[in-house]
């Protein structure tokens, strides 16, 4: 199989748009997407936990779908290295912060675990759900726009479907409302 410069401009795509997302988010963010202040509205504390959990799962799923298009990768293949990487990063995202601020490592991970598996869970089935069921999507080629359309469309519809969970688990409590009080520790 030749893969000539094909994959050559996929590899520096997979380093520079995944990276290129992330580098910007922990930069512009360096205490975390979430925070919250006394005050804040419902709605606004569950968007802001909602964008957050977003940015980690968009890394990850364009990653994984990136990746798996570039290798041929069957659906299922693909799909399960989007989700691995979209928990990996979204997880990340939530821990990195609190690590900053000298949180131990085993008091980290309960918190990221908490605060974002369901949101993250959420988010995952929707957005591979849409990118398996729009025709041709899985398999267009990565220059393609029916590609890079889907998988936006996918994760824009994986927010919306994430907002009311994350909304529900803050108002009891729970979700990322659990780490709320370790921002800017």
């Amino acid at each position: 199989m030749d893969f000539g410069g094909r994959i050559s401009s996929q590899v520096r795509l997979l380093y520079i748009y995944p990276m290129g997302v992330y580098y910007i988010a922990v930069r512009l963010f360096p205490k975390g997407v979430v925070v919250v202040s006394k005050g804040s509205s419902l709605n606004r504390t569950a968007f802001s936990a909602t964008a957050h959990c977003l940015t980690g799962c968009a890394i990850g799923e364009v990653l994984g779908m990136v990746i798996g298009t570039a290798l041929g990768w069957s659906n299922f293949a693909t799909i399960v290295l989007a989700i691995v990487l979209a928990f990996f990063f979204g997880y990340s995202l939530t821990s990195l912060p609190l690590l900053r601020s000298g949180m131990a490592l085993s008091t980290v991970l309960p918190l990221a675990f908490a605060s974002d598996t369901f949101s993250i869970a959420i988010m995952e089935i929707v957005d591979n759900l849409v990118m398996v069921v729009i025709p041709g999507a899985m398999h267009a080629g990565l220059g393609s726009l029916l590609f890079w359309g889907s998988l936006m469309f996918a994760l824009a519809v994986a927010f919306v479907a994430a907002f009311p969970v994350n909304r529900y688990l803050i108002a009891r409590g729970k979700g990322h409302a659990v780490i709320h009080e370790h921002h800017g520790h």
